[in-house]
């Protein structure tokens, strides 16, 4: 039920967003938990506690007060003993103080990550926060070093560099729990799938128990306003145990999930990819063979800039451009009706989307001299700054691209469940010469792949046939998903999905060994 007071808090919180920039919003990881969900969360977090136990609150990210608000709605105001907010932006914070100030909750109008953690009595038995979703790029260095030395500090928790705000805010918040605290964390779920959560999960699993991970469907996202697949992590600050079970659930409510699974904590320290459960039963790591030893797995070229860098045989035309100095390039996989691209004489997709890469090896001096007309191109992809770019100024030549042949066999990077046939990824079979952009991942064959193919072209098919009949669930299994079903595959992963069909159809399949490459041969 939403109170006066939310309703106040809600109101607050609709007029301070208006009056702020999305863009801003977003680069500071600002999005507000409703109302619903923080209640839910505090719900449960009441069921963790005995019926007298009195509350020591603090919420490291407060913005407004949505789970202080949600805390007051579960529990009798006579059971909180203390209440802690921060909150690093004047914006949100000096209003919510002023809402709060009288009804209990010391809000802080401080950057939590430099604060001060209090002495031992004074430390807090239950911390519920959903931390600033700042991505690492808008984390400047020296800002990283010194967050990267304060949680290890304060945790022994060694982030990798890549990881967002909120991995920092775990370990930060580690000396500010009284032994035996709960934790509950909103967090996006991808921790519990990429590298850089790694020291997040060994966190979870050496430092303190780790109680319950629910992961919503990411069909159902939390947040109006970012496409985040959520989780929320609850912990108790003490000493895990060897046998120690973990409750997984997935979809529906935190109170009443679609999936349920217990999940043994050595478990999870051999699984790298923990976003599996709780629909699987458990992890083993056979020595099934996966694509990863079949193939090279590179993402597809980034341009720098797709509209400059790839264009259609009209525009090309139109602008009297050297067709020598372009490559053919796969259109993005909407512009692919069909899974098989066949090629015309010269190795051109048969296509009726045909587009070009300009890819030039020639100096501008040459190009001035050989070809004006593309000289011109460049000088005016200059001046729109192409050349400035991240991705073109670290190149020699800043219209040079990555060196990508064509792969015969592509799978798309990035997809949402098919209705058809529940797959979010598909293997196209390339006959073209075309390469490919970074919305395709390229396979390329190993070396007794590539031999037994050269022996038998007619298998290039069946292969092909063997990829898209691969189970989606154990591509899904090593990929990652985002808010609205977005599922996503780096190389690395489609590398690691099992594929034995592939084994027993080369020579001497029983008798397969590796180079010191990791080939097969």
């Amino acid at each position: 039920m939403t109170t006066e007071l939310e309703n106040c808090r809600l109101a607050l919180q609709r007029a301070l967003d208006a009056r702020k920039e999305q863009t801003e919003r977003n680069r500071m990881g600002q999005f507000a938990t409703p109302t619903v969900l923080a209640v839910d969360i505090l719900r449960y977090a009441k069921e963790e506690f005995g019926q007298s136990d009195k509350i020591r609150f603090i919420d490291p990210a407060v913005g407004t007060g949505s789970f202080y608000s949600a805390l007051l709605t579960v529990l009798p105001k006579t059971r909180i003993s203390a209440a802690v907010g921060y909150e690093i932006d004047p914006h949100y914070g000096a209003p919510a103080d002023k809402l709060w100030r009288e009804r209990g909750l010391d809000v802080h109008l401080k950057d939590f990550t430099r604060a001060k953690s209090p002495p031992d009595p004074e430390k807090f038995n239950l911390l519920i926060c959903n931390p600033p979703y700042v991505r690492h790029h808008h984390i400047v260095n020296g800002e990283k070093q010194r967050l990267k030395a304060c949680t290890y500090e304060s945790s022994g928790m060694e982030i990798n560099g890549l990881a967002g705000l909120y991995c920092y805010f775990i370990g930060l918040s580690h000396i500010w729990m009284a032994e035996g605290g709960l934790a509950g964390w909103l967090v996006p779920s991808e921790f519990m799938d990429v590298n850089y959560g790694l020291s997040v999960k060994r966190y979870l699993l050496d430092k303190v128990t780790l109680l319950h991970i629910h992961r919503f469907d990411p069909n159902d996202v939390q947040f109006d306003d970012a496409l985040v697949s959520s989780a929320v992590v609850w912990f108790r600050k003490e000493a895990p145990w060897a046998e120690h079970e973990v409750r997984f659930t997935y979809g529906g409510s935190l109170e009443q999930p679609k999936l349920e699974r217990l999940v043994p904590v050595e478990t999870l320290r051999r699984d790298p990819k923990w976003t599996r459960y709780p629909i699987q039963a458990g992890y083993d790591n056979p020595d099934t063979p996966v694509l990863g030893d079949f193939f090279r797995i590179k993402r597809g070229l980034a341009t720098g800039d797709n509209s400059y860098f790839i264009l259609s045989v009209e525009d090309i035309e139109r602008r009297k451009l050297p067709f020598d100095m372009f490559q053919p390039i796969l259109p993005s996989p909407r512009y692919l009706p069909e899974n098989v691209v066949t090629a015309d004489a010269k190795g051109n997709p048969m296509l009726d989307r045909r587009l070009f890469l300009l890819d030039c090896q020639l100096k501008e001096e040459q190009i001035k001299w050989q070809y004006p007309a593309l000289w011109a191109y460049l000088q005016a992809g200059k001046a729109r700054g192409i050349a400035e770019r991240y991705i073109c100024r670290h190149r020699t030549l800043w219209y040079t691209q990555e060196h990508r042949p064509p792969a015969p066999f592509v799978c798309t990077y990035l997809g949402r469940n098919d209705k058809k046939n529940g797959r979010p990824f598909r293997f196209i079979l390339n006959y073209s010469l075309a390469t490919a952009a970074n919305v395709y991942l390229m396979l390329y064959p190993k070396e007794l792949l590539a031999r037994t193919l050269e022996g038998d072209p007619a298998l290039k098919t069946r292969i092909w046939e063997i990829l898209n009949d691969i189970n989606p669930n154990a591509m899904l299994g090593e990929g990652r998903v985002y808010g609205g079903g977005l599922h996503k595959l780096e190389p690395g992963e489609l590398g690691n999905v099992p594929v034995a069909s592939i084994a027993e159809m080369l020579p001497g399949a029983g008798r397969m060994c590796q180079n010191a490459q990791g080939e097969l041969f």
